[in-house]
Order: C-alpha cells, then sequence, then structure tokens
C-alpha cells in the first residue's frame, strides 16, 4: 500500500526535467537570455549584462518554471563553435533560437545557421522557440517582421513561436518560457526521450 501512495504522490508532484538548447550566432544575447532567466526562476542572481562575456563551449542553467525543472544549454555561437552544436542535439527536448533583432546585417548568417539546425534528423519534432532579441534597443524588428524575413520552410512540421523580447530588462521572457513548458510536455519528441531514458536506465 505504501508503494502505491508513493507512486501516486512522486506522479503527481515530481517535477519532470527538460533539457533546452539555447542557440544563435555570437552576439545574439543567448548568455544575457540564460542569466535573466536564472534570476527570474531561481535564487541565483543572474550576472548583469556588462560582466558577460562570448561563450567559449558551454554555459548551463538550471531553473524551476511552470511545474517543471529545465536545464538549459548555451552554446558559442562564433562560427568556429558551431559545429560543437549538434553533439547536444540527440538529448535536447526543444530550442531556443536566438537573434539580434537590432541588427539586420547579421539577420542572413542567423538564418543560415538555423536553417541548418533544422535540417538535422537529430532534432526531429523538437518544438522551436524563436527569440527576436533586443527589443530594448532602437530599430529592432518585430517577432512577426523577423518571421516574414526568415521565410523558413517546413516549419509547420513542428510546434515553434517568434517572440519578440530583451534579455536586458526581461521584457516577454517569462510568456515564452511558459509557452515552452506547455508545448514539451505535449510533444512526441518528449514521449520518445522519456522512454529511452527508461530503457537505459534499466541497462
Amino acid at each position: 500500500m505504501f508503494s502505491l501512495f508513493y507512486g501516486l504522490w512522486k506522479h503527481l508532484f515530481s517535477k519532470t526535467e527538460f533539457r533546452v538548447l539555447i542557440l544563435g550566432i555570437d552576439k545574439a544575447g543567448k548568455t544575457t537570455l540564460l542569466e535573466k532567466l536564472k534570476s527570474f526562476h531561481s535564487n541565483l542572481e543572474g550576472l548583469p549584462p556588462d560582466r558577460i562575456v562570448p561563450t567559449v563551449g558551454l554555459n548551463i542553467g538550471r531553473i524551476e518554471a511552470s511545474n517543471a525543472k529545465l536545464v538549459f544549454w548555451d552554446l558559442g555561437g562564433q562560427i568556429g563553435l558551431r559545429t560543437i552544436w549538434e553533439k547536444y542535439y540527440e538529448e535536447a527536448h526543444a530550442i531556443v533560437y536566438v537573434i539580434d533583432a537590432a541588427s539586420p546585417s547579421t539577420f542572413e548568417d542567423s538564418k543560415s545557421a538555423l536553417e541548418r539546425v533544422l535540417r538535422h534528423e537529430d532534432l526531429h519534432g523538437a518544438p522551436l522557440l524563436i527569440l527576436a532579441n533586443k527589443q530594448d534597443l532602437p530599430g529592432a524588428v518585430s517577432a512577426e517582421e523577423l518571421a516574414r524575413y526568415l521565410d523558413l520552410k517546413k516549419l509547420n512540421e513542428r510546434l515553434y513561436m517568434f517572440e519578440a523580447v530583451s534579455a536586458y530588462d526581461g521584457m516577454g521572457i517569462t510568456s515564452s518560457v511558459d509557452w515552452l513548458v506547455d508545448v514539451m510536455e505535449r510533444t512526441k519528441r518528449t514521449e520518445i526521450l522519456r522512454i529511452r531514458a527508461g530503457a537505459a536506465g534499466r541497462i
């Protein structure tokens, strides 16, 4: 009887853990986003923007939001570092792709890098959240304008959303995370990763 109640308690109160990639070319604001997420959703105070340096390799952040645990993998976006992105694809539940919406000169590079990400078979079915970042800066394009520019093909095959945010002041971040948790909880990819993890645990 105890095991029955314990199993029910664990089901009701344990929090699902999701692993989320934060990708984008360099200077898009990925690490600033991660630090803001940490300051919003954990007891840790994120680094102030003026102390953040370009990521070389990987930053990891853990938060709890919408009754779920999220592990964010923030990967460096310089050209020479993008080759390591795919090492993390297989275990990721979702992708957050950050674009500097105030820097139109970088849009083509951002689009090209994102298209390569979406073509990779290890990310099949992973929900995609595209953030038009740096809305606090003058001249930043809207999420709608960015979506028209990117004109990404075959996005109808996965759950996705474009959102205007500012990693600097936090605009739009909370609602973006809420959307991400909601879609991860009901995607087939999450179920596949859960089954795979269970099988690995029995080996």
